[in-house]
Formats: structure tokens, sequence, C-alpha cells
């Protein structure tokens, strides 16, 4: 495909600011992050290095093909090189893909019951065992960090934390509305109920990622709770936080209160890292429509529908007849793989405009 000269310009011009900055005394903390953004530059940069190479060599083959002697063997070559070439504008052009800083992040993911009472909390305790089993399949680490128990079992809320490599690039498009349509245990008549549990995805922020000045939070202290007995909880170690400039609130009540202050920032980090994605993301989807979307909340992304052992991801128009391998996990890879590809055909169309 051909590659916008102002992309290939663009990238060529960052890495020399960045090379220019890094040549100069900087804080620690800008150092990471130009490190970083150098690193993940360092291939694209390359890549377009050797195209302009093998562009340079085609020019002059060009000049070569004018001489009647050196005619047939020029022809040869050029033929070689137009191949090489097109196979490396593939080659950058994929490169240009945006790149999520936040892919190999960790996440928080939170899980809210929504429409439904009863039967949506406890397909909110369905949604979360069949990302806890898909997480064992990857080797990640769930950690729950609080929860709130449904009447009926399941749960109101659960938030809990997946730690590994890449959890985010695997996890960030199951932001959104999951639907579910199965006959409740408790429905004598046999109908079909439908209900729906909100998912979110936090990507894990560290202190790097976003600054917190002290200033800006307000850090209050509350009766943690416990299931009473010999180890019933009688301090206040519960911690609850508000971000002034953007009302946040994060609570955590687990027995350490110094446990409960590291949670508490983690968590806030990560939701003010997520709400500056968000703005990125609103600013790109202005000005090109995302197909896949960028993780809307509101967004109604799946129904899983028990009769007919179906599970439809209306993003995509994607319908499995698998179910219960969804729900266990194991052929969860197969929408996810989808998005992932849909995605990047999207924005691999959007390098070319």
């Amino acid at each position: 495909m051909q590659i916008p000269k102002e992309k290939i310009d663009a990238v060529l011009a960052r890495m020399e600011a960045i090379d220019a900055r890094l040549s100069q005394p900087i804080d620690r903390d800008t150092l990471v992050k130009l490190n970083r953004e150098r690193a993940e530059l360092d291939p694209v940069y390359r890549g377009i290095v050797d195209l302009r190479s093998l562009e340079t060599e085609r020019a002059d083959l060009d000049a070569l093909a004018a001489d009647p002697e050196m005619a047939a063997l020029a022809e040869e070559e050029v033929t070689r090189l137009d191949a090489q070439i097109t196979a490396q504008a593939a080659a950058v052009s994929q490169l240009l893909i945006p790149k999520d800083a936040a892919d190999e992040k960790s996440a928080i993911l939170e899980i809210r019951a929504g429409t439904g009472g009863s039967e949506a909390a406890l397909f909110a305790g369905d949604l979360f065992r069949m990302y806890s089993r898909y997480a064992e399949l990857h080797r990640w680490k769930v950690e729950v960090m609080s929860e709130s128990d449904g009447d009926a079992g399941g749960y109101k809320e659960i938030i809990a934390n997946v730690t590994g490599k890449g959890v985010f690039a695997r996890l960030k498009f199951e932001s959104g509305v999951h639907r579910v349509q199965r006959v409740p245990a408790t429905e004598a008549s046999g109908r079909i109920h439908t209900s729906a549990a909100t998912v979110a995805v936090l990507p894990e922020a560290a202190e790097v990622d976003i600054e917190i000045r002290p200033e800006d939070i307000r850090l209050d202290t509350t009766r943690a709770s416990s299931a009473g007995g010999q180890h019933a909880n009688t301090t206040d170690s519960g911690v609850r936080i508000l971000h002034i400039p953007t009302g946040i609130i994060v609570t955590s009540v687990l027995r350490s209160q110094h446990q409960n202050r590291a949670q508490a920032m983690q968590m806030l980090r990560s939701r003010l890292y997520d709400l500056e994605r968000q703005k990125v993301d609103s600013e790109r989807s202005a000005a090109r429509k995302s197909q896949v979307g960028t993780g809307d909340r509101s967004e109604r992304i799946r129904t899983y529908n028990y009769p007919q052992g179906r599970v439809t991801d209306h993003r995509i128009n994607l319908t499995l007849y698998k179910l219960e391998q969804v729900l266990a996990g194991e052929a969860l890879d197969e929408v996810i793989e989808a998005l992932i590809t849909e995605r990047q055909a999207e924005l691999l169309g959007a390098v070319g405009d």
C-alpha cells in the first residue's frame, strides 16, 4: 500500500526529537517515558530506513536502465527490487498501526450487576468465573480487591486485579454491557428472562503513568467490615479517597490500613489513567468512528443466549454456538481474536488515509 509521506516524515522527526531530548539533562520520569517511546518507535524507524534505502537503490536502477548495454540486467534487478519494496512497505504499514501503550499492562476488572435483580447478580458471578478461568488458561493471576454479594448468589459488584503480560490487550474489548437470556431457576412457567451486567476493564496504571498531587485528594478512614468473631475489626482501617478535581471516589476495606491505602491509590491511578485514555479515544472517534468500539460502558456488546446455546458479539456480528465453552473461558479467545483482527484492519485502513 502507498504510505503517506507525512506519516513517514512524522516518525523520523519524532525519533530525532527524542534523541535530541535524551542528549540533554532530564528528570528520571521523563527519561523513563522517552526511553519507552523510543523503544516503541525503533522498529518502525528501522523499517522506514530500510524502505528508503530500497527506494534509493530503485532510483539508481532507473538511471542504469538508460544505458542500452545495462538495460537487460537493470530490468531483472527492477523486478526484484519492486517486490522487496512492496513487501517492505506492507511491513512498515503494519508497524505504523498505532500501538496502545497500555496493551502490555495488567488490568483492573470491574463487574456490576445491571437490570434483572437477583438474576443479574448471578450473571455477574458467571462472568467473573468466565474471566477467572480465562485468566487461568493464560497463566495470569486474579486477586479480588472488593466484592458485594448478591442476595441469591453471584455479585452485585466485584472488582479484581488481573496481573500478567498483555492482560489489557486481550481484555480491553470486554468493557460494556453483557446481556443474558435464560430461564431463571425461580421461574416456574419457563419464561426466558433478559438480564444484564456491566463490565469495565481498566489498564493498571503505575506512578510514572499518572501523577496524583497530595492536595488533589481527600483521604478518610472507615470502619472496615468483617465476619465478626475473634477477628472482628474494631479499628478504622478502611480507606476512602476522593479525587477532588474529578470527583472520583475509591474505597478499600481490607484488614490492613496500609494495604487499603495502597490498593485505593492503585485503583484511583487506574481510573484517572482510563479517563485520559477515554478523552483521547473520543477525540480520535470524532475524526474516525471505531467499528469495534473503545470500551463505552453503556454500549451493549454481547448477548449470551442459553436456550440456543449461542454467544453473539454485536460489534462485529459474530455468533458462536459455543455458549458453554465461552463461559468456561475455553472459547473466549475466538471472540477476542476476532475483535482484535477487526480493530487491526480498521487501524491499517487509517494508516493510508
